[in-house]
């Protein structure tokens, strides 16, 4: 009996001890090593507007539709960029209404950008992500609204450009991944150039 009495008493004392070492100093010092080591990631990697406003972070999508904008890949998130419900649209390569849906974006595209009717669309533009909280758009994306967004800006074409070359995340460690526009970076740089 007093053997038993002693092996539950050091299960429950080693449950604690584990519970307070997994449950409370671990997080802190994780806590502690993200708030001295990467403090802008640890917070959410938020992005603030010239006035000091946070409008965003730099790994979630915002939906832009004005034409003066550059504007995202399509979102399935809930009601579209809906962080609390991230999700794709589950439709297979098959499925019809991922078909049509697909063809009218195209269609809606090119008549944003003011494309002929056969001009190859990137994927990224009409499709979305699996998360549908994608911050990025391909460098081929972007060069194809160049020309509206910098129509309706009122812009010089080469200031539009070289705002995207400085909004693109080059792939990690040069080789892992493609270079990608941050949309929300993009524009709130080109908001910025405007208002100068």
């Amino acid at each position: 009996m007093k053997t038993i009495f002693q092996e539950t008493l050091r299960a429950v004392m080693a449950t604690l001890v584990l519970a307070v070492i997994v449950c409370g100093v671990y997080p802190l010092v994780v806590y502690g090593m993200g708030q001295l080591l990467f403090p802008h990631q640890a917070n959410g990697s938020l992005i603030e507007s010239n006035d000091r406003r946070i409008v965003g972070s730099e790994w979630l999508g915002q939906n832009f539709t004005s034409a003066k904008y550059f504007h995202p890949r399509p979102s399935a998130a809930g009601t579209g960029y809906d962080a609390t419900n991230s999700g794709g649209t589950n439709l297979g390569p098959t499925s019809q209404k991922l078909m049509d849906a697909v063809k009218a974006a195209v269609a809606q595209y090119r008549t944003e950008n003011n494309l002929p009717t056969d001009a190859l669309v990137p994927a990224d533009a009409v499709t979305s992500s699996a998360s549908g909280l994608d911050p990025h758009i391909s460098v081929q994306n972007a060069q194809l609204q160049t020309a509206r967004v910098a129509k309706e800006r009122g812009l010089n074409i080469d200031a539009v450009k070289a705002a995207i070359e400085k909004a693109t995340d080059q792939p990690l460690l040069g080789i892992l991944g493609e270079a990608g526009v941050n949309v929300l970076k993009l524009n709130l740089a080109l908001d910025s150039l405007a208002s100068k």
